[in-house]
């Protein structure tokens, strides 16, 4: 799972990404942006999503010579994905560790990568929107929108069944 800072993320994001998850039989390999980070130990969810994954939250590369801290996921979830965020993924933008997983992930057509961006209307309405969201499904991302007044949890739902590769 990938995470970007949005509007909901230091409350929502355990609840109704991350625990669901681990109930459906996932394994969490998370990564935050830098922002994501700030926000969620800001708020106490930090912790939180620590205890749901045997395997450490990240948002910053190793050093040289330090030992990949995840296995190579098959699944990407990035979710909830900022504007921002999702505009540099479309471009391959990688300039934090978040993007350059998903960077990777997205150019290997055996990795399922499900990208649920969270924007305003006025976001939305940037003319160079459609075209981000073309470049992502052109690639083969599964794009899910989630928004504030929605709960999160159904973007779930588009994922391959934990351990498979069907839906």
């Amino acid at each position: 799972m990938v995470v970007a800072a949005c509007y909901g993320v230091d409350r929502r994001l355990c609840d109704e990404i991350a625990r669901p998850a681990v109930e459906r039989g996932w394994r969490l390999a998370i990564t935050l942006t830098p922002t994501a980070e700030r926000w969620l130990t800001a708020s106490g969810e930090f912790e939180r999503l620590t205890q749901l994954t045997d395997l450490p939250v990240r948002s910053r590369s190793r050093l040289p010579g330090e030992p990949r801290p995840h296995p190579d996921p098959r699944t990407f979830l990035f979710a909830p994905a900022s504007a921002g965020s999702t505009a540099k993924l479309a471009l391959g933008i990688a300039d934090n560790q978040a993007l350059t997983v998903l960077c990777e992930a997205l150019g290997d057509p055996s990795v399922h990568v499900s990208v649920c961006p969270q924007l305003s209307d006025a976001q939305a309405g940037h003319p160079a929107w459609p075209g981000h969201l073309a470049t992502l499904r052109s690639a083969g991302a599964l794009v899910t929108p989630v928004s504030p007044d929605r709960a999160w949890t159904h973007v779930l739902d588009a994922l391959p069944v934990a351990g498979t590769d069907r839906p």
